[in-house]
């Protein structure tokens, strides 16, 4: 990218963020990558409206892989699509000969960034990658940002239609892997946009289950 800068956010200039900025545009849609660099925008801000102070190439390489998992190559059949992402991610990691520490720090940020609240008390890297997810997707904390800022990040990555397009994408990243949804918000979608799909009950599972009570 041309811009360095974007809405006070300095995007960390090394061959890691390079490496991960290249693989990310050439093998995924633009609606991920420009969703992916928002959600690293929005995070940092975020992050420092929180008082957070993330590894900005930890949280760049954890919130650019976040959502690979929805689309091939990396896309699954089987385990939850925040896993296909943070496996890769930490591949990427290791094989930048960074520690494990490190690569097992941003393999947690993606597996957790669908799950409200509990990466808010974890390291700033785990709670950015949530927060940029939560604000790009969802809305949230909109209101802590200014206007000049939310509008130099969407003019550097538009979201042309990105409710309806970012649900298209969640349905053909799940609806093979159906089972993968249960107790996440994925089964949300699925419900919503796939005939027939009912979420798998919490409650029935319990009542089903082996024990002979």
């Amino acid at each position: 990218m041309s811009t360095d800068v974007i809405a006070g956010v300095s995007i960390p200039d090394s061959r890691l963020v390079a490496d991960a900025t290249e693989l990310v545009r050439s093998t995924t849609p633009e609606l991920i990558f420009h969703h992916s660099r928002r959600v690293f925008l929005f995070g940092s801000l975020q992050a420092a409206r929180a008082g957070l102070h993330p590894d900005p190439e930890l949280l760049y390489v954890a919130t650019l892989f976040h959502d690979l998992g929805l689309v091939p190559p990396y896309r699954g059949d089987a385990q939850r699509f925040e896993l296909d992402g943070a496996d890769r991610a930490r591949a990427f990691l290791t094989e930048h000969r960074f520690s494990d520490a490190d690569a097992e720090l941003v393999w947690t940020a993606i597996a957790l960034h669908t799950t409200p609240e509990v990466p808010w008390r974890m390291a700033p890297v785990v709670a950015a990658t949530t927060a940029g997810v939560e604000t790009d997707v969802l809305g949230m904390r909109l209101d802590l940002l200014t206007h000049a800022e939310i509008e130099e990040v969407v003019h550097a990555h538009p979201r042309p239609d990105f409710k309806n397009r970012i649900l298209a994408a969640f349905t053909a990243g799940f609806a093979e892997r159906p089972d993968s949804t249960f107790g996440t918000v994925n089964a949300d979608v699925l419900e919503h946009f796939v005939p027939g799909f009912r979420r798998t009950d919490f409650v029935d599972v319990i009542q089903s289950s082996a024990w002979p009570e």
